[in-house]
């Protein structure tokens, strides 16, 4: 018979008990006592990392309390909550103080004076909450799969058969004010899902009840064009999009308008978002956002190839390195590998990414346990990691693609290592998943059915990573306000679960939504879903490889201008990081700290 532990009661009833007592009544409980002591430990530092808080463990009663009655509907006075903490009145209290302090909880007048008040949740709380739930699943499906034959737990996942019996229906009718008249105005990217949107623009019309503009762009003139516009006193567009790395450049030169009343108001769901998507979107605090697009940058092999020459899936950097001389045989018209070696962004978004492989960020932030913690402080002017030995290996591994690469490597980005790869020049390519289309929809191609998808293979001293990309939508800061509102559910409209679902449909194979990842009709349409879906629950996607604060477009040209000259061997590795790194370091003395 098992034995009775006040901590399962408490589970059983909504309640946790303090962690010091769950872990010894769980390990009271059950056999698989270390295992339950572990998990136990992993939800005591997902806590620490969600909620910022010093000192959290006498205040998870609290948390819990609070967040029970917002959902319940119940008010919540301060000395409701001080009893909920179970421990002293006045040390309650300054724990009340710091929750506050920090953002986390919301006083509401419930008289007139001012005197009598209510405490909430605010929407910071709420999504450290999800962001807590969701690391929760995580661990309960790791433990839950434990010591069973179903070792690979990417297998499964929270509410998985739920969600695949149920198909996301067409978007419904949004009609918006009037004030958008006389047409919504829309800053897009030309790739495959902003080109599914214009495929669907009539459709989108009848559902909004306005005309609309798309205006699609490469992604340099896109970022000239919205700075442009910020320029005006009055934007010329509704909506912009936005890559992820300009996030903080552009919140702090004004070109965004934060959202984050609009997603409280509206109850904005952020945990179907990717979570590296959604917060790659934030900066100081703020959400300038909301995500259209999430694309990972990965390894794509040729699965026929690979099986051909025995060659097993490459992990690590060296693997990669010796696959492709394998593969290489400039001869027959087959080189090694492709990649984003064009001088300037494409080349420096190249180092960055790699770099992370190699267990480095470019900014120094906090570690945690699956990364860093890209969060800069007002006023900080931290100095980038260029010229050190993880930039050095990953300089050294460049020179080393060389050999193996297409002899027109350096003028290759980010359509060019594709297209290389589609018409089956290349037996692997680093590549964004936004691009796939080019080679999983055309049967004709090489690399139809004979694609692996892989996580960045890991340098000597790092691990394997997925950097995520991709674009947000956001409101111009110089937006009319009359406006403001009508695009918000413009806004809400075309990044719903709805529209991202059409956008698959369309030729897209790219979602920002967790729903979306899990339709079965989308999981039928490329299996890269279920790849993608299962590296984030690897927690694999990362964004702080390209961290979005104001200085990184200018760190990321530069780390492009300097290592093009390594290439052409115009500077040895240690000359051209050197240069990088001081050229860096004052762009960022120019640009001033953040904001």
């Amino acid at each position: 018979m098992r034995k009775w532990s006040p901590a399962l009661d408490l589970l059983r009833d909504g309640q946790s008990p303090p962690p010091h007592r769950l872990r010894r009544d769980l390990a009271a409980t059950s056999g698989h006592g270390l295992q339950l002591l572990d998990i136990a430990g992993e939800l005591e530092q997902e806590l620490e990392r969600v909620f910022p808080v010093r000192g959290v463990e006498p205040i998870i009663q609290m948390v819990f309390f609070l967040v029970r009655q917002h959902f319940e509907g119940h008010i919540v006075t301060t000395t409701a909550l001080a009893a909920a903490a179970r421990i002293p009145y006045a040390t309650a209290i300054r724990r009340i103080e710091a929750l506050e302090n920090n953002g986390l909880i919301v006083r509401h007048a419930r008289t007139r004076t001012g005197r009598s008040f209510s405490l909430h949740p605010s929407p910071k709380l709420l999504r450290a909450w999800c962001e807590y739930a969701r690391r929760l699943q995580q661990i309960a499906v790791r433990a839950a799969n434990a010591g069973t034959d179903r070792a690979d737990s990417r297998e499964y996942f929270f509410a998985h058969s739920y969600m695949r019996s149920r198909a996301i229906a067409p978007p419904s009718t949004a009609r918006l004010p009037a004030s958008i008249r006389p047409r919504l105005r829309i800053l897009v990217h030309a790739d495959p899902t902003f080109m599914a949107m214009n495929q669907l623009k009539r459709q989108f019309e009848q559902a909004m009840g306005v005309p609309i503009s798309n205006v699609a762009l490469s992604i340099d003139r896109l970022r000239v064009e919205a700075l442009r516009g910020a320029q005006l006193s009055e934007s010329p567009y509704d909506l912009i999009a936005v890559d992820l790395p300009w996030i903080g450049e552009f919140a702090t030169r004004g070109v965004l308008q934060p959202l984050d009343l609009w997603i409280a108001r509206d109850e904005v769901d952020a945990s179907d978002f990717y979570a590296s998507a959604w917060q790659g979107a934030r900066y100081a605090g703020a959400q300038y956002g909301i995500p259209i697009q999430a694309t990972p940058e990965l390894l794509f092999y040729r699965t026929d190839l690979f099986e051909q020459c025995g060659i097993d899936p490459p992990r690590r950097t060296d693997d990669v390195l010796r696959a492709a001389a394998r593969l290489h045989q400039p001869h027959r018209g087959l080189y090694g590998v492709a990649w984003n070696a064009a001088r300037g962004t494409p080349l420096g978004h190249s180092f960055l990414m790699m770099l992370a492989a190699f267990g480095e960020p470019v900014i120094p932030f906090r570690t945690l346990a699956d990364g860093f913690e890209p969060d800069v402080g007002p006023g900080e002017t931290p100095l980038p990691m260029i010229n050190t030995l993880a930039g050095l290996e990953v300089a050294e591994y460049m020179r080393a693609l060389l050999a193996v690469s297409p002899p027109n490597i350096l003028n290759m980005s980010w359509y060019e290592r594709i297209r290389s790869y589609s018409l089956g020049q290349v037996g692997m390519a680093y590549g964004y998943t936004l691009l796939a289309p080019y080679f999983e929809h055309q049967a004709s191609c090489p690399a139809h059915n004979h694609t692996g998808f892989l996580p960045h293979p890991a340098g000597p001293h790092g691990a394997p990573i997925a950097p995520v990309g991709g674009y947000v939508l956001g409101i111009p800061k110089n937006l009319a306000e009359g406006r403001k509102e009508a695009a918000w559910q413009a806004l809400c409209f075309v990044t719903s679960a709805e529209a991202a679902k059409l956008y698959v449909l369309n030729g897209s194979l790219v979602t920002s939504r967790l729903s979306v990842a899990a339709d079965p009709e989308v999981q039928c349409i490329s299996r890269l879903f279920g790849e993608v879906d299962a590296m984030n629950r690897d927690d694999l996607l990362q964004f702080w490889p390209r961290p979005p604060i104001s200085q990184i477009p200018a760190i990321i040209a530069i780390c492009g201008e300097e290592l093009y000259a390594m290439l052409l061997g115009r500077a040895s590795p240690a000359k051209a990081l050197a240069r990088a790194q001081d050229r860096a370091e004052r762009a960022m003395r120019d640009q001033g700290p953040q904001q």
